[in-house]
């Protein structure tokens, strides 16, 4: 047995795709997935399953969600190692949001896509960047950084997959945190 991360799409959003934690439980239980956990209300699910293929994992919560709900949700899903190296790999050092974060507002994001998009696409975001948003691309990770708040930040998802042309799904610092410390948690 593998652990999973599923990360949901846009569930739970200004009253639209409504989904409860406990209704997704049973849902991805039903599929045959064990130790289902499930975090906050914006679609974050652990689980163990037979290790294979993630893209695969993805699309059948994906397919059984619309069966269900009748709506599209996107789901893409992470290994805890995933997370970690996301994690670890956050070229917005600590020091530009770390004790500062509690003074400034900074907080960091991870908007985890569903591919590494084209390079031409990415060119495309440095025109965005400023002195309240940056942003690094690596992979198929898109670190957010935001001085202000993610609520008047110009990277928003919707942004972010507009112009890099792939799905993505994003999650402050802490979930991702949280997510990786419940992956591991299942793991033992």
């Amino acid at each position: 047995m593998a652990v999973y991360i599923a990360l949901l799409r846009g569930i739970n959003v200004s009253g639209k795709k409504i989904i409860k934690m406990e209704d997704l439980r049973s849902l991805l239980e039903s599929m045959g997935l064990q130790q289902v956990r499930t975090y906050i209300q914006s679609g974050n699910a652990v689980y163990s399953a037979a290790a294979g293929a993630q893209e695969a994992l993805a699309e059948r919560i994906s397919a059984a969600l619309k069966l269900k709900y009748g709506f599209e949700v996107g789901v893409i899903v992470k290994t805890p190692d995933e997370l970690e190296a996301a994690l670890r790999g956050n070229p917005f050092a600590a020091g530009s949001v770390g004790a500062a974060q509690e003074e400034t507002g900074e907080k960091r994001y991870y908007s985890f896509l569903a591919k590494a998009p084209e390079p031409s696409a990415v060119e495309t975001l440095q025109a965005y960047a400023s002195e309240a948003d940056d942003y690094r691309i690596v992979g198929d990770v898109a670190y957010i950084l935001c001085r202000d708040s993610y609520g008047k930040s110009q990277f928003s998802n919707n942004f972010l997959e507009a112009k890099l042309k792939v799905m993505a799904t994003t999650r402050n610092e802490a979930t991702v945190r949280k997510l990786l410390d419940m992956g591991r948690a299942v793991e033992e």
